[in-house]
């Protein structure tokens, strides 16, 4: 079937300006250690919302969702 699994359905967000394609029903917390940003610093805004640390995992994310993740970043 050209690589299709009809288990492994879809849906599109946009991350920072960017759309993106993640697994349907993925939460912000999946999203957050997709991206290995988890265990970091992070800010994470749903649809305009601050979503607190301790509320990532229930946040279900759908389709056309905006997501802005601001993480802190060291340099000099």
């Amino acid at each position: 079937m050209l690589g299709f699994d009809p288990y492994d359905f879809r849906m599109q967000v946009k991350i920072n300006g960017e759309p993106k394609d993640v697994p349907d029903g993925q939460t912000l917390e999946g999203l957050l250690r997709s991206l290995s940003l988890h265990d970091k610093p992070c800010a994470a805004e749903v649809n305009r919302r601050l979503v607190p640390r301790r509320d990532r995992e229930g946040v279900v994310l759908r389709s056309g969702d905006v997501v802005e993740l601001v993480t802190l970043v060291g340099g000099g």
